[in-house]
């Protein structure tokens, strides 16, 4: 039981979150207060304005301070594995944050302030297991988001705004009641920016020769009409250089499954209902 913790839940000081604040291999500055007991969001902490990296996950906090964009340099906020039930409307001011997860909380669409949409630095959202059945409208403008979340959810329709999201690329809608089947849902998201065929653009420096090889024959293979070929592409993606290519096509993301897709600890302990699904490798 951690130090302080009582009826009330752990108390955390001014002292105490200083004393946690780590730099990451970025030089980065991260407050993890991960799975101490945290009942109520500790206003010492906003004092702390200058953390770039906030970690509250695997608590008990209910609610969110109107105040919590007074971190103006916050960056990453993790806020998983709680039991928040809305977002303050003021965390639009965290103009700059780039990655957001409040998965598996208890947040309702009414929860969701449209002031959302106002967080256009966002590159990565995890609204996954939760009671959600839409989404603000406003989000169409998180033009730079690239990852989302919204597996384990109440959503019977896609939000028709997605297809607009021009750089999104990694979807998780997996067991949500959805009216048509998972794979239709998919096929909506792919239909808006892929091309005929996939196409991946990288510059040969970054890859293997044997990769370099396989590109080159797959081009003049869909020069002479013949595709492609999707194996090789992947193929190249997984031993080539992986981030140096960009996917035109949208796909559901395996890394999105759970609250937190690297921690080190079981997942399954984490979660408010149990939840079946396939071990991805």
């Amino acid at each position: 039981m951690p130090k302080g913790k009582g009826a009330k839940g752990t108390k955390v000081t001014l002292k105490i979150a200083k004393k946690a604040i780590r730099m990451t291999p970025d030089g980065r500055r991260r407050l993890t207060l991960s799975n101490m007991g945290i009942t109520i969001f500790p206003k010492c902490l906003l004092k702390l304005t200058n953390v770039d990296e906030l970690d509250l996950s695997r608590n008990l906090i209910q609610k969110l301070p109107d105040n919590i964009g007074n971190f103006s340099s916050l960056r990453w906020l993790d806020l998983h594995s709680n039991k928040l039930e809305s977002v303050p409307e003021t965390i639009s001011n965290l103009v700059g944050l780039t990655h957001l997860n409040v998965s598996n909380n208890r947040l309702t669409s009414a929860g969701l302030p449209s002031t959302m949409g106002l967080l256009t630095s966002l590159k990565s959202l995890n609204l996954g297991m939760n009671q959600l059945d839409t989404l603000p409208t406003t989000m169409a403008a998180l033009g730079n988001l690239q990852e989302l979340g919204l597996f384990d959810n109440l959503f019977i329709n896609l939000p028709e705004f997605l297809s607009g999201l021009r750089n999104l690329t990694k979807v998780n809608m997996k067991r949500n009641p959805l009216s048509y089947a998972q794979g239709d849902a998919e096929g909506m998201l792919k239909k808006k920016s892929e091309p005929e065929g996939d196409v991946y653009l990288v510059h040969e420096s970054s890859l293997c020769r044997t990769c370099l090889k396989r590109c080159k024959e797959q081009g003049e293979n869909f020069t002479r009409g013949g595709g492609g070929g999707r194996g090789g592409g992947e193929g190249g993606e997984r031993r080539g250089g992986g981030d140096m290519f960009e996917e035109k096509r949208i796909r559901t993301y395996a890394g999105l499954i759970a609250p937190n897709s690297v921690a080190t600890v079981n997942q399954d302990a984490w979660r408010i209902r149990k939840v079946e699904h396939k071990t991805i490798k």
